[in-house]
């Protein structure tokens, strides 16, 4: 099963056709709704024939990418079912970290290898070097085969297998939200306020992304309760009370600040940072108590 046909060659889709060209898999075919946009994933893969036909690249591979958006999925899977074509000994796998595997069943039903495969890792545009998978966690959620071959799969790039039931994957797929997305989120609020002090954004950015990079080496090295500093771990209820003084005029942010300052007493109490006391009348502040 080395020829793989590749079904929603966006940013996902093409980053992992260009990672298992690197190894021994041949990609045959790359289907998208443009068929520009599949002739840019050629360019970039640089193997492939480009098509705006699933059922060609279903014809093509043995092993069939679904990495179409989640509303899509069951749509292809079944318009692929219902085809003449042999799913005998084809491996099928969607790339979604929150839908099931059993949504791609009538191809199950019909033969195919089935699973799920979400690389817990966030892919910004369509070229990326395949060197950020390695060491990645791959979600795998399926069949005994799928599942078996899925392994493979992901140890070829250098990846650990992350074996998940149907059931684990709306919180798997919103931990890996919460971690990536709203960081950018936090992030765009910092420069934000950096920005209402007339520092540019290039700026902004060039001063928090030291402290960003040392936060998750920090986390990476310690723990996260020990990664963890700040007014709030301090219980410096001056410094808080300030914080929140400037943020008058960006109520959002003030909400979300003081949100998250509470979330930061739970860390803080697992490292015994603060006196029950302390936390008690921080919280109370905080919440408004």
């Amino acid at each position: 099963m080395k020829d793989i046909a590749i079904i929603g060659a966006g940013k996902l889709g093409t980053s992992l056709g260009t990672a298992f060209s690197k190894q021994e898999y041949k990609i045959r075919t790359l289907s998208c709704r443009s068929l520009s946009s599949a002739k840019e994933s050629r360019q970039i893969i640089q193997q492939g024939t480009p098509t705006t036909d699933n059922l060609q690249a279903g014809r093509s591979g043995k092993i069939i990418v679904l990495s179409v958006p989640d509303d899509r999925i069951e749509k292809v899977a079944g318009e692929l079912a219902r085809s003449h074509l042999s799913w005998k000994d084809k491996l099928v796998f969607h790339c979604s970290g929150l839908i099931p595997a059993s949504v791609l069943d009538p191809l199950k039903q019909r033969g195919a290898k089935t699973l799920s495969l979400h690389p817990a890792q966030t892919f910004s545009q369509k070229k990326t070097d395949p060197q950020k998978l390695k060491g990645v966690y791959f979600a795998l959620e399926g069949s005994k085969e799928g599942l078996s071959w899925g392994e493979k799969l992901i140890q070829g790039l250098g990846g650990h297998p992350l074996i998940l039931k149907a059931e684990d994957k709306p919180f798997y797929h919103l931990a890996c939200s919460i971690a990536s997305n709203f960081l950018v989120v936090l992030l765009h609020m910092s420069s934000f306020l950096l920005q209402q002090r007339g520092i540019s954004e290039e700026k902004a950015l060039k001063i928090l992304f030291p402290l960003v990079q040392e936060t998750l080496h920090n986390v990476k090295d310690l723990s996260i309760p020990s990664a963890l500093t700040g007014p709030v771990v301090r219980g410096d209820h001056n410094t808080v009370q300030k914080h929140l003084h400037s943020l008058k005029k960006f109520p959002s942010h003030r909400r979300i600040y003081k949100e998250l300052a509470v979330q930061a007493l739970e860390v803080a109490q697992k490292e015994n940072k603060l006196t029950p006391s302390q936390v008690k009348s921080l919280k109370s502040f905080l919440e408004d108590k």
